[in-house]
C-alpha cells in the first residue's frame, strides 16, 4: 500500500494553488479541486439555498459521487428540506450527508428552540458551526458557493483560501457576478428554490430570514435588525475569515 505524501501547510497550499489557477474558470477550479493532490480529501458544504443549485449542477457533471455535507439545524424551511430531497435526487448526487445538531447540546443549550432570539451567535454555533467542523474533521478542504459581488468580507474572496493551519476553503465562484449566476441557471434549465420567488433571495433559518424589499441587499433579510452577517461557519477562532 503506498504511503500517502504529507501536505505542506494550509498557507503554503492556497498560495500555490491560486497562483496555479487564478485564471482558470469555475469549473475548472471545482474540477482541480476534486483531483489536485495539493488540496487532498474534500467535501462540498451547500445550504441547497437560493443559488446552491449552480455549483451543485456543476458538481453532478464534474464527480456526482463527491461527498455533499447539507447542515439540516432543524430550523430551516419546509421548503428548504423538500428542495434538498429532490434537488439531489434529480443531479443524481449519490453521497450526500445531512448533518444535523447534537441532540444532548440541544437540550442542555437551547431546549425550547428559542436561543435564536437572545443569542443568534450561539445559536448558529449550536447548530450549525459545531456540526459543520465534526462533519469536515476527515476532510483537508471544502468547497462553498460564496461569491465577492455578495459583498462584506466575501468581496475580495480567492479560489483557494486558508482556513486558519486546518484547511482549505474552495470557492469557485469567487468571480462570479449575479448576472453569471442567472445566466448559468437558465441556460441549463435548473430548478429554482420555491422561495425565491416569494422574495427571499437568501435563505437559511426559518426565524432568522425574512422576505427582501425592493432596492435592499439581497442579504438583507438574514439576521434583520440585528449586528450579524455571518452564521459563522466561515469564522475561524472567532473571527471571520476574510479573501
Amino acid at each position: 500500500m503506498p504511503l500517502e505524501i504529507p501536505l505542506a501547510p494550509v498557507g503554503v497550499r492556497a498560495a500555490e494553488l491560486n497562483a496555479r489557477y487564478r485564471h482558470h474558470s469555475a469549473t475548472a477550479v471545482l474540477r482541480h479541486a476534486l483531483s489536485d493532490p495539493q488540496v487532498g480529501r474534500i467535501a462540498l458544504v451547500s445550504s441547497f439555498g437560493a443559488e446552491s443549485v449552480v455549483l451543485l449542477h456543476m458538481l453532478s457533471v464534474v464527480d456526482r459521487s463527491a461527498p455533499v455535507i447539507f447542515l439540516d439545524t432543524e430550523m430551516l424551511f419546509a421548503e428548504t428540506l423538500e428542495y434538498q430531497k429532490d434537488l439531489s435526487e434529480q443531479l443524481g448526487l449519490s453521497d450526500v450527508r445531512v448533518i444535523r445538531p447534537d441532540r444532548r447540546q440541544l437540550l442542555e443549550r437551547d431546549p425550547d428552540a428559542l436561543l435564536h432570539r437572545t443569542d443568534p451567535d450561539g445559536c448558529c454555533a449550536l447548530r450549525k458551526t459545531e456540526p459543520l467542523q465534526d462533519a469536515l474533521a476527515p476532510f483537508d478542504a471544502w468547497i462553498t458557493g460564496r461569491k465577492r459581488f455578495q459583498g462584506g468580507a466575501r468581496a475580495a474572496l480567492e479560489f483557494f483560501e486558508a482556513e486558519d493551519d486546518t484547511r482549505i476553503k474552495v470557492n469557485p465562484l469567487a468571480h462570479w457576478d449575479k448576472s453569471d449566476v442567472q445566466d448559468y441557471m437558465v441556460n441549463n434549465r435548473l430548478p429554482r428554490h420555491p422561495l425565491v420567488s416569494q422574495g427571499y433571495p437568501s435563505i437559511g433559518c426559518a426565524p432568522c430570514t425574512s422576505r427582501v424589499g425592493a432596492g435592499e441587499d439581497e442579504r438583507a433579510g438574514r439576521w434583520r435588525g440585528a449586528q450579524k452577517e455571518e452564521c459563522g461557519i466561515h469564522f475561524v477562532n472567532g473571527k471571520m475569515v476574510r479573501g
